[in-house]
């Protein structure tokens, strides 16, 4: 994939925003287990970083989904994995359908104001029963006249607390669950929409969570994304990009653990001689830069063919993988040469082994990319 100015002018951008308006309030947000995120939103909206690859016509930029690319990996930079999250969802995981499928009034409505940095929008796929299984999702919408009428709950809401309106997938019909669903717009303070609880973490401190009940949620038909029915089949080509995203944005991560971790194993010594001076130590450290960079190529790669319009969901899949895999084996190993610094809370390579933990469960468990992948090779079982 080739880089053009425009492309290193929005990472320079990006990696500015980072070090002058989140990096200095991390270690707060992390003990508040939230962000001001309305606040870090209409700041990235002001710069026209919310709609990169959105249509002109709604505020965004109308940009390929390389320049998506470069603004995960760039925001990389974030001292924790929360805030670059909750970004990603805002730009790649909640609004991908709706710029795609919606109605220009639904795109008015919701989409325009998500670019601006003036909404704060989360995606509800998840619940207690139905995690990487999203055919089993059992939240209803119910038709009543001009109306849906909504029943069930989603958990594991990124934003959740904060969001201003939800695209929700909900069973609209008693079809067989690849055709039964639907995805709609609910907006957060709808009558019967209840924040039941904010969920504590292992890691991702900084970014909320929530789980979110419907109890007879009534919101216009309007507010369908697209075709009644065809919400699963929207709610994968979401993840397609939400995917690529993820593992774009673990690149930078990655490579600060491994540079840290050489700055201070060269700087500490034991037995007389820095640590780094240990073969088991520097050429471990090589083997998780080459790993890395391999990854790197293959979300490029994967970019490029999707930018070109192929369906990249072998690709999209390895590299959410693979990244999953290497956000728990990098900082690990990095950590182990830390010695007591590396079990200390406030070290940014312990903050990654936290955060990390995530990307191999949400948005498709490695078992269910691993499912994917056989798929398409066709080396499922038969029967």
């Amino acid at each position: 994939m080739k880089f053009t100015p425009e492309h290193d002018q929005l990472r320079r951008t990006v990696e500015r925003f980072v070090v002058q308006e989140i990096n200095p309030h991390i270690d707060e947000w992390e003990e508040a287990g939230a962000f001001p995120a309305h606040e870090v939103f209409r700041k990235l909206g002001e710069l026209g970083l919310l709609g990169l690859t959105k249509p002109e016509a709604f505020g965004g930029a109308g940009l390929d989904y390389s320049y998506a690319m470069v603004m995960a990996e760039a925001l990389g930079h974030c001292a924790a994995g929360g805030v670059p999250m909750a970004i990603g969802v805002q730009t790649d995981m909640a609004t991908p359908a709706l710029a795609r499928f919606g109605s220009d009034e639904l795109r008015a409505e919701f989409l325009a104001p998500a670019i601006a940095g003036t909404a704060v929008a989360c995606v509800g796929v998840s619940e207690a029963g139905a995690g990487s299984d999203v055919a089993s999702i059992r939240t209803t919408a119910r038709r009543d006249g001009d109306d849906y009428v909504i029943d069930g709950g989603k958990l594991w809401i990124t934003s959740g607390s904060q969001a201003d309106w939800m695209c929700c997938l909900a069973n609209t019909s008693d079809a067989p669950p690849h055709r039964n669903k639907s995805l709609i717009i609910v907006p957060m303070r709808t009558r019967g929409v209840t924040i039941a609880r904010r969920l504590r973490k292992i890691g991702m401190h900084s970014s909320d969570t929530a789980q979110i009940m419907f109890d007879g949620v009534r919101v216009p038909v309007r507010h369908r994304i697209g075709e009644e029915g065809q919400g699963f089949t929207y709610q994968m080509l979401q993840f397609q990009e939400e995917r690529l995203w993820a593992a774009a944005n673990s690149l930078q991560s990655l490579e600060t653990a491994v540079h840290d971790t050489v700055e201070y194993t060269r700087a500490r010594r034991a037995f007389g001689r820095p640590i780094l001076d240990n073969q088991v130590v520097h050429f471990t450290l090589a083997e998780l830069q080459t790993e890395i960079e391999a990854l790197r190529a293959l979300v490029y790669r994967a970019t490029e063919l999707y930018v070109g319009g192929s369906d990249v969901t072998p690709l999209a899949s390895m590299a959410k993988l693979k990244a999953g895999r290497l956000l728990r084996e990098v900082p690990d190993r990095c950590l182990q040469y830390w010695g007591g610094m590396g079990f200390t809370w406030e070290n940014r390579v312990s903050r990654l082994y936290r955060d990390g933990r995530l990307a191999s469960i949400g948005a498709g468990a490695d078992e269910v990319m691993l499912s994917i992948l056989c798929k398409s090779m066709g080396t499922l079982p038969r029967g």
